[in-house]
């Protein structure tokens, strides 16, 4: 079972760091004006655009605003604690990995869901979706195998810590 979570959060942590950094940085570009940001980091945003042909990115609708605000306010900073948990090796990281791994699901179901109902989306740019899709199932399988630890064990653990103290 350890190398499992091991390899979850090999998954897991950079693409929690990728959220952390990718959302101030580049996501919020989408509804903050431009003149906020230094001239490279918009300069790699409109690269991005046109690279991948993000249509949404380039002309977005409210729905994705409203999913970029989102972003900001929920993702990023439960990414960033998602990161230290893992990396520090507490024990609510796998809520904050279920959180992290629930939210993206339910964010790439109404992206995908336009880019293929719309038909608008490259296919360079639905492969650039496929990485946060193993991310979010991993850290949804990260967060449901970590939680599920017997409630006896748990219980003799918090007991154990307290007869030594």
């Amino acid at each position: 079972m350890g190398a499992v979570s091991a390899l979850a959060d090999v998954v897991v942590a950079p693409f929690s760091l990728i959220m952390a950094v990718a959302a101030p940085l580049f996501d919020s570009q989408v509804v903050l004006p431009r003149r906020l940001y230094p001239a490279p980091l918009v300069d790699i945003h409109q690269w991005f655009t046109v690279a991948f042909g993000h249509y949404l990115v380039a002309d977005p609708p409210p729905f994705f605003l409203g999913l970029v605000w989102l972003d900001l306010a929920f993702l990023w900073p439960v990414c960033v604690a998602n990161l230290y948990g893992i990396l520090t090796r507490r024990r609510w990281s796998a809520a904050t990995s279920l959180m992290a791994g629930v939210y993206m699901l339910t964010y790439l179901s109404a992206i995908l869901g336009d880019m293929f109902g719309s038909g608008k989306a490259t296919p360079r740019l639905l492969q650039l979706y496929v990485p946060f899709i193993v991310f979010a199932v991993t850290a949804v399988l990260r967060g449901l195998c970590s939680c599920s630890v017997p409630f006896t064990a748990v219980t003799s653990a918090a007991s154990a810590q307290k007869k030594k103290a």
